[in-house]
């Protein structure tokens, strides 16, 4: 199978952005960023017996094929810390294509079991490469079945220990214990994953304090609250600097904390929890999509297939198809998208055809497959355009003096709840949906968030819905704060 891959030369760019290597005695150890979804995951290899492990993988598996080539390396296994909400996991993909045995989690009890083949880890185990060794740590709390590895290398016991931590310790947070309720369903489920989190934080906090800390996130993901951008640190400053990690004896103090202030999480979750504990058809290549003819996409357009524009908001707000969704395709194409849509509805995307590749890419990490081909060029439709109502600093401070216009951040409660523009009433993007009663359809309404990408999101959605009176601030609270005007906040 592994013929069905393709190799990407400039992965590099395309793919994880950045890639950390550490090399101590046999020890090949690379750190695999996904800067679309803060998602990481970890090659480790022992370079004499060329044997490798990839740690939690993301669906595009070119990425490790490629760098499993480069160090000389043999993907022998593959393993998860967890059943993953906020992406669909690789990990059978890669077992498929390098042949790997594929080790999952047997804990957490029988509901939260993998569906489908693969050899059981419980606590203690280990999974040996040589004299490398990644010991299992049951860490419940963020999922039932939650497991941290902890890497050593054998024939030198006095190495620090490395702790893929997963979604369990992060660098100043830890992961959420109440995803499985908000997203997943599970109806009371929070303060007991809280309870089991505080748990695991208490044996973790035991290790040795150089334990070097890997996790499976950084800043961006919703996985948890205060996520930081470094991508490594050590069981010491974590006990120092991560607040989460300050209610030793305080159980009471820790579950308040910890389920205060969440971010929301978006739509798709729910799906990849599924999906990734599930039988499900594997993706052994990167899709292509073809090009439509105006034929095939006007007939697309007729039978109601969603468009989504994935251009910059600047060249949209000069022409766009009616009824299309602006998602820029930047670095939150696909959280924002999967907010939004059900896996069942069909796309179109519009897109410069070397742009195609990267969407493709950012959609499949979510199980995104159903697209129906792309638009290169919206004017050879023959479509009446239209064009968005834009207004800058200047214009919205003189339209939201009046009484007469409704003031809408699209923003997160938690962003609003901040600092926002006196005046503003709070509407989520991802809520419009639910909210449109709430939106005038006899006044202006202004629309902006922090920057301009999801307020953009918002108008398609307003637009598309039939509200032709929306003015759109697209400098958002960015251009606000620059300008030298103050936000309120709410106590």
């Amino acid at each position: 199978m592994k013929s069905f891959f393709k190799i990407n030369s400039v992965i590099g760019l395309l793919v994880f952005g950045q890639s950390w290597a550490v090399k101590a005695q046999s020890l090949i150890f690379e750190r695999v960023f996904d800067k679309t979804l803060a998602q990481t995951s970890y090659i480790i290899g022992n370079s004499l017996t060329r044997e490798a492990i990839v740690i939690d993988p993301k669906r595009d598996i070119d990425t490790y094929l490629e760098i499993a080539q480069d160090k000389g390396l043999n993907i022998t296994h593959v393993t998860e810390t967890h059943i993953h909400a906020d992406y669909l996991s690789g990990s059978r993909e890669l077992a498929a294509a390098t042949g790997a045995k594929l080790y999952l989690s047997d804990m957490g009890g029988k509901d939260w079991q993998y569906q489908f083949a693969h050899l059981p880890l419980k606590e203690g185990d280990k999974i040996e490469l040589g004299s490398l060794a990644l010991e299992v740590m049951h860490t419940p709390g963020h999922t039932p079945e939650s497991l941290t590895f902890l890497l050593r290398d054998q024939s030198a016991p006095l190495t620090p220990i490395k702790a893929i931590t997963g979604d369990f310790i992060f660098v100043g947070d830890v992961g959420r214990p109440d995803l499985l309720e908000k997203a997943a369903g599970q109806v009371g489920t929070q303060e007991t994953s809280a309870k089991q989190l505080f748990a695991s934080i208490g044996r973790f906090m035991k290790l040795p304090d150089d334990t070097e800390i890997w996790p499976g996130h950084g800043a961006g993901s919703f996985c948890g609250k205060s996520l930081s951008s470094e991508p490594q640190s050590t069981l010491k400053q974590e006990k120092l600097n991560n607040h989460a990690l300050q209610f030793v004896n305080n159980e009471a103090g820790f579950i308040d904390y910890i389920l205060s202030d969440q971010p929301v999480p978006p739509k798709y979750f729910a799906t990849m929890k599924h999906l990734n504990k599930v039988h499900r058809p594997l993706l052994v290549e990167i899709p292509k999509h073809p090009k439509l003819s105006k034929i095939d996409a006007d007939r697309a357009i007729n039978n109601k297939l969603q468009i989504i524009d994935t251009r910059p908001k600047e060249i949209v707000a000069s022409g766009f198809i009616p009824g299309s969704l602006h998602i820029e395709g930047g670095n939150s194409f696909s959280t924002f998208l999967g907010s939004l849509l059900d896996y069942d509805q069909q796309l179109i995307l519009v897109a410069e055809e070397d742009k195609i590749e990267d969407l493709t890419r950012k959609l499949m990490r979510i199980g995104f497959d159903n697209i129906y081909g792309y638009i290169s060029n919206v004017n050879d439709q023959d479509l009446a355009l239209l064009k968005s109502d834009r207004v800058d600093l200047v214009k919205f401070e003189t339209k939201i003096d009046s009484k007469d216009v409704q003031m809408v951040d699209v923003r997160t409660a938690t962003e609003f709840k901040n600092g926002h523009i006196k005046g503003a009433e709070n509407i989520s993007f991802t809520s419009l949906a639910e909210n449109m009663d709430k939106i005038s359809r006899d006044k202006p309404v202004i629309i902006h968030c922090q920057s301009g990408a999801r307020a953009n999101i918002a108008y398609s959605i307003l637009k598309k819905n039939g509200f032709n009176n929306i003015l759109n601030y697209s400098g958002g609270i960015n251009d606000w704060v620059e300008k030298g005007r103050e936000l309120e906040k709410n106590d």
